[in-house]
């Protein structure tokens, strides 16, 4: 049914969304953007799921944009790049209202749209070791779509401490951030995502909903005139000097003209 997703359902109704792309670090293209999409509203719909656990394979949970995706956008006009910049937003607007609970296990590292993942889950558990960044800021680029949901998560004065500067920091640093609710090593990982997921087993699913839609509708949610500041913002971003020399540095391998 997908070509870059896989979805597990058990007897409890527990769901297992796995990022399936582990030969490009689930690295984002066109198409897992618009697989999430349809995969969050299947998922939504399903009245026998009753969790969601957003997984990946391989050893990277999400390493960002994908690269020849970043690359063709070069070659695109303003409006079209706009309109592929949306998907993103239109990906992450998708899972954080998807009616179930959305749990984050976390098996390796995260980056730019990485990041985006995880604060759009209603809890994330994460491996002791991986690493974190909003990395895009080093290509000229802005972390501006996944920006609404992160600040939502993070919260201004926290997000201010690694939002701008591309810095990497490791699980600790992401739980004291609220990124990350807990860390654990990797032999635990399953079983602590277990935690997360049994006592919505022994919930009414509907409320569960309910409760979930209140969060939003009571200051929880990503109002979408946030969401079109964002995505005009990378839009314009993308087509800047700094843009051009720092994405074109990446690909050449070499150090962009700023260092």
């Amino acid at each position: 049914m997908y070509e870059t997703l896989k979805v597990d359902t058990d007897a409890r109704g527990v769901a297992t969304l796995w990022l399936a792309r582990a030969d490009k670090h689930n690295a984002m293209s066109a198409r897992i953007l618009e697989e999430l999409v349809a995969a969050a509203n299947a998922l939504g719909g399903d009245d026998a799921v009753r969790v969601v656990v957003l997984a990946a394979e391989g050893k990277t949970f999400c390493a960002g944009g994908d690269l020849a995706w970043m690359r063709a956008q070069f070659e695109m006009d303003s409006a079209t790049r706009r309109r592929e910049s949306a998907k993103l937003a239109a990906m992450l607007q998708a899972l954080d209202t998807l009616p179930k609970p959305l749990i984050g296990r976390v098996q390796g590292n995260a980056f730019g749209g990485g990041m985006g993942l995880m604060a759009v889950c209603d809890a994330v558990v994460a491996v002791e070791g991986a690493r974190f960044g909003f990395t895009e800021t080093r290509l000229g680029l802005i972390p501006a779509n996944i920006g609404p949901f992160v600040l939502r998560r993070m919260g201004p004065a926290r997000a201010r401490r690694v939002f701008m500067s591309a810095r990497l920091f490791d699980t600790a640093e992401a739980v004291a951030l609220g990124l990350v609710g807990r860390s654990v090593a990797e032999a635990e990982l399953d079983a602590a995502v277990e935690a997360e997921v049994a006592p919505y087993l022994a919930c009414a699913p509907g409320a569960v909903a309910e409760a979930k839609a209140l969060i939003r509708a009571l200051g929880g949610a990503v109002p979408q005139a946030e969401m079109d500041l964002a995505i005009d913002a990378l839009a314009a971003r993308w087509d800047s000097a700094e843009a051009q020399e720092g994405i074109g540095a990446f690909f050449d391998k070499r150090k962009p003209g700023w260092i």
